[in-house]
């Protein structure tokens, strides 16, 4: 935990802080504060922090994370209370995106809108989701750098809407990277598997790997799962491959990310595609 800890220490010193930080000098917040986004902060052993009203994890090196879904509204109010009997509270200004939309034609249309008979399954299905949500990993590995657990053309992006076949559905929670069936996935950082299936109604395929404090990657759509629940993980472990499992149109990985409740947009944490992979305008 001692070494975890200088990692992040020294990331929160060495690179610029993204989030406004506050105003006590024990206080740094890093991520940009708009909608999707995950905001990593950093405050004192044994300090205490809330969001919206809503506790947060902090761990015993003042460490804790925050994410601001999707749809999150234009403010949320963050409170740190330090051992010295300091209180610290921040109105943060959310910044909001547009969204695109995509349109994805030549789906079966069992997954656009399941037959009854299919039903029971889906929701067998929700509850394992939901069960594994539930899970809370104590580490902080979400404060260190991510990697793409996968290269290639960016098909799809966080937060359009997506229409299948004609039909509004919600909107698209991850980022899809298409790639031969059969790549290997790489793990985006250290995480403790929570769920891992490898045949699901509208994933096929799927992995979570949680991060620390319910930070979690979504591997979905995948050929092979190389993982068991409950298992450790590096960054950078193959945790699986590519496929075209569940309700896909091509092979291709979609990765997602959530915290708590919130959906998150994992390219904030890594950046642009590496090598120039070109965004595409089509594909699921």
């Amino acid at each position: 935990m001692r070494r975890l800890t200088a990692l992040i220490a020294a990331l929160f010193f060495a690179a610029p802080v993204l989030a406004e930080s506050g105003h006590h000098p024990a206080l740094e917040l890093r991520g940009p504060l708009q909608q999707g986004a995950l905001i990593i902060g950093m405050a004192v052993p044994d300090a205490r922090a809330t969001l919206d009203g809503a506790a947060l994890r902090v761990d015993e090196d003042g460490v804790f994370a925050f994410g601001l879904d999707r749809d999150h509204g234009r403010t949320a109010r963050l409170a740190v209370a330090y051992p010295d009997g300091t209180v610290i509270e921040r109105v943060l200004e959310v910044a909001p995106r547009d969204w695109a939309i995509q349109r994805i034609d030549g789906l079966p249309q069992k997954y656009v809108t399941p037959p009854p008979e299919t039903l029971a399954r889906i929701a067998e299905e929700r509850e394992l989701k939901t069960a594994a949500r539930a899970v809370r990993v104590d580490d902080s590995w979400f404060a260190l750098p991510f990697i793409w657990p996968a290269r290639g053309p960016v098909t799809g992006v966080f937060g359009s809407q997506r229409i299948y076949n004609g039909e509004p559905r919600r909107p698209h929670y991850g980022v899809d990277v298409a790639a031969p069936t059969g790549t290997p996935i790489a793990a985006p950082q250290a995480g403790i598997v929570t769920l891992a299936q490898s045949d699901m109604y509208f994933e096929g395929g799927l992995v979570f790997l949680d991060h620390g404090h319910g930070v979690t990657s979504v591997m979905m759509h995948m050929s092979r799962v190389d993982v068991t629940e409950g298992q450790r993980v590096a960054r950078g472990d193959t945790i699986g491959a590519v496929g075209a499992t569940g309700r896909a149109t091509g092979p291709h990985l979609h990765w997602g990310l959530f915290w708590r409740g919130a959906q998150l947009d994992p390219v904030n944490l890594v950046g642009p595609m590496p090598d120039g992979a070109a965004v595409a305008t089509g594909g699921n």
